[in-house]
């Protein structure tokens, strides 16, 4: 007689060292079983699955210089590594505000977060996270009666979590939906802008948000063609390259996607317009003789919080800004290649 209960199904097997797919890097996605394996992605120099690798850790507290009992706000929380390090410091009695506008991943950093106060009877006032992008960071703490903090972190990056997730959109490598919104939940994803634009205005995109050299060829295909998916992009795009001279198609290579998918990303975000918002009203918030760090990933980032520094600097509002921008260690950027474009900048509000 045959039973009745079946058999339970097997997980495919970890296809060698290097598995390509995400749904294939179980290993890396469970590290509470498989720490190994994910030490040894790391020593390669890759980020697990799942995961994110804060950068610039030691340059950001040595900036941000966190006391106990202080006040943090974390504009970016991400996957909670610069917010977990920040908060060991101001225990006790100090505390943690974060925001992220990612109804994804937001839950997942804040349940990491929690469960080390759990560990440490920390108390749950400890921690606030909110689900908003970081230019409504003023109106949020005034809602939340907190007038003002004492050092403020921006991580302007995308998180790994979003460029590994395929279903995001955010990487080229995948074939997904052409999305690029860290809040899927608001507003209209890539291709819904795509369909909407015309070729004047996506010349304008491609210039202005990533100084695409090659901005009106790029359009004109777009446009034309009007992808849905990130594979149908890249397509277009080559092909577009494909009509260049051969030393310029030898040079770009696939820089041109790289630059649409980072165009069209900070169109759909907004993140220029939310970046100048933000930057504009840190100092309603910030506590005299406070200091605030932001990371940034291009040129667009970082030429608008250098502006916004250098105006606070000639105004009197900073007493202090950073001269030149930081950058990771050598060492970091042989280890994690995402830090390699990374550069920070701080700045102290002016007082006591």
């Amino acid at each position: 007689m045959e039973s009745s209960s079946a058999k339970p199904k097997r997980r495919p097997r970890y296809k060698g060292t290097h598995p390509k797919r995400f749904n294939e890097k179980y290993k890396e996605l469970k590290p509470e079983l498989y720490k190994a394996d994910i030490e040894k992605v790391i020593e390669r120099g890759g980020t697990p699955a799942g995961t994110h690798r804060p950068i610039c850790v030691q340059e950001i507290l040595d900036i941000l210089a966190p006391q106990p009992g202080e006040i943090v706000l974390d504009a970016t929380l991400g996957y909670g590594g610069h917010s977990q390090t920040l908060l060991e410091r101001i225990l006790p009695n100090g505390k943690l505000i974060a925001l992220d506008q990612d109804p994804i991943e937001r839950p997942k950093a804040e349940a990491r977060l929690r469960e080390g106060l759990t560990a440490k009877v920390v108390p749950e006032s400890a921690l606030l996270v909110g689900g908003i992008n970081f230019s409504e960071a003023w109106g949020f703490l005034k809602n939340q009666g907190v007038p003002r903090v004492d050092m403020v972190l921006a991580d302007l990056g995308l998180s790994s979590m979003q460029i590994d997730t395929p279903s995001r959109g955010f990487s080229y490598k995948f074939d997904a939906p052409f999305d690029l919104r860290m809040n899927p939940q608001q507003g209209l994803s890539a291709a819904e802008l795509l369909a909407k634009l015309n070729e004047a205005e996506l010349v304008q995109i491609l210039t202005e948000n990533s100084d695409e050299p090659h901005a009106r060829q790029v359009a004109k295909d777009l446009i034309h063609h009007k992808p849905q998916t990130t594979t149908e992009v890249v397509k277009v795009v080559r092909e577009t390259v494909k009509k260049f001279p051969p030393k310029v198609r030898e040079r770009e290579g696939d820089t041109p996607i790289r630059r649409v998918f980072q165009s069209l990303r900070i169109e759909v975000n907004k993140e220029f317009a939310t970046l100048e918002k933000f930057l504009t009203e840190i100092p309603h918030f910030l506590k005299p003789g406070g200091r605030v760090a932001i990371l940034t990933f291009h040129s667009g980032e970082d030429r608008r919080v250098k502006k916004a520094f250098q105006a606070g600097h000639r105004s009197g509002i900073f007493s202090d800004i950073a001269p030149e921008p930081i950058r990771p260690s050598l060492e970091e950027q042989r280890s994690n290649p995402r830090s390699k474009s990374a550069k920070l900048r701080w700045a102290r509000r002016f007082g006591n």
